[in-house]
């Protein structure tokens, strides 16, 4: 009997030994949370106490508070115009001989750009030639008679002067009277002569016409005629060319009147060439000092050097003029500032937290903002969304350079 119970006794006894290690198993779990418990926060408290980085500080984009330069930009549409241009006319009438340019040529001051052929002009210089040659021939004759009356005159003068009442006063009057109509007609002839000369000038004169020449160096943009073509020097018709001087360009811009008094000589412009993708510095030139009552605008001009003609008259340009300016003052980029119930930034103190700072500001520019009151130069401020920080979080700042803020 008691042969057939052992078996049943020896199952009894794993069973409480198997629970026997499940006690001891469960107590050294619970022992092992309460070590790691007890070395965890401790830990973690002096981390906290010595400032360095919780785990579970949240890395922000920031930025200085620096000084920088500011200035707000008005932009104007303004288009590029020849620095000279004019149209070139023949002043005689005539035939055009020839023309020695076309469209797009350069050419010199004084060069020779076209010939009108006028033949009777030739004729006429000719005879007024002429005609002064036989004015001066005539001055010599009466230069001749002149002489000889005077002469006549001085000596019975003499003689009259030497022996009174010898000479009969009629043949005294008659030869003075001789000696002045001599005088006289060597006074007509020399004036017939300087008739003559200027004749002769006149029409030399009109002869250097037919030749038309450059008045500036430019470029050719319009030919108006081809040889063999009548022109007529006191109509239209007689344009032969259009010449502009495109190695120097106006840039004009129409100011609104609210900006007028903002224009002054010399003030720095920024031009911007969108078909060129070109951006480049110049100077107010000269500006009209009225405003033009139909647009209430008022023209300014800057000149421009155009010596490789890249620039072509007509193309249009946009034109920036700093409209205020600050200098020095401390600026912020625009994305750091909140106005939502109030103007302010989250600033990251001194131990590591973020801070909401309520500030003032001044002059904004497109990319920055004057901060007039409440903060002081370096201190850090969060950019970008307040969303993923709360006030009084850890953050861990990583700066922004100036590239990366969209300065220069």
């Amino acid at each position: 009997m008691s042969d057939g119970l052992k078996p049943e006794a020896d199952g009894g006894e794993r069973i409480v030994n198997a629970r026997l290690q499940l006690t001891w198993r469960i107590a050294a779990v619970a022992v092992a949370v309460v070590v790691a418990y007890l070395l965890f926060f401790p830990a973690r408290k002096t981390r906290a106490s010595t400032g360095e980085e919780a785990p579970d500080a949240v890395t922000v984009a920031a930025v200085k508070v620096a000084r920088h330069d500011l200035s707000l930009q008005q932009t104007f549409e303004a288009e590029f115009r020849p620095f000279q241009e004019v149209e070139i006319y023949s002043k005689v009438s005539g035939f055009l001989q020839n023309i020695t340019v076309d469209v797009g040529d350069h050419v010199d001051a004084g060069q020779v750009i076209a010939n009108v052929e006028v033949p009777e002009l030739k004729d006429d210089l000719e005879h007024a030639v002429a005609t002064q040659q036989r004015s001066e021939e005539e001055v010599k004759k009466a230069e001749s008679d002149h002489e000889e009356t005077h002469l006549a005159y001085t000596r019975l003068m003499s003689a009259d002067k030497a022996q009174p009442n010898l000479i009969a006063q009629q043949d005294v009057d008659l030869v003075r009277s001789k000696d002045h109509m001599a005088e006289a007609a060597l006074a007509a002839a020399k004036d017939q002569v300087a008739i003559a000369v200027a004749d002769v000038k006149k029409l030399n004169t009109m002869l250097g016409f037919c030749k038309i020449t450059a008045p500036f160096s430019g470029v050719i943009t319009r030919r108006s005629v081809d040889p063999g073509a009548l022109v007529q020097g006191t109509s239209t018709s007689s344009r032969i060319v259009r010449l502009s001087q495109n190695d120097k360009l106006r840039l004009i811009f129409p100011v609104s009147v609210s900006y007028v008094p903002m224009i002054k000589q010399d003030a720095e412009i920024e031009v911007h060439i969108p078909g060129l993708s070109t951006n480049f510095d110049a100077k107010i030139s000269r500006f009209t000092r009225q405003i033009d009552t139909a647009t209430r605008t008022m023209d300014v001009e800057a000149d421009v050097a155009n010596a490789d003609l890249k620039l072509v008259p007509g193309m249009y340009a946009t034109v920036s003029l700093a409209t205020e300016q600050r200098k020095g003052v401390l600026a912020l980029p625009i994305e750091a500032v909140s106005r939502q119930q109030k103007t302010s930034v989250f600033l990251v103190n001194k131990n590591g937290e973020i801070e909401e700072r309520a500030v003032v500001t001044g002059l904004e520019t497109s990319t920055e903002v004057e901060i007039l009151n409440g903060l002081s130069e370096g201190d850090t401020v969060m950019i970008g969304n307040r969303a993923q920080v709360r006030v009084g979080q850890k953050v861990s700042p990583k700066l922004l350079v100036a590239s990366a803020r969209g300065k220069e």
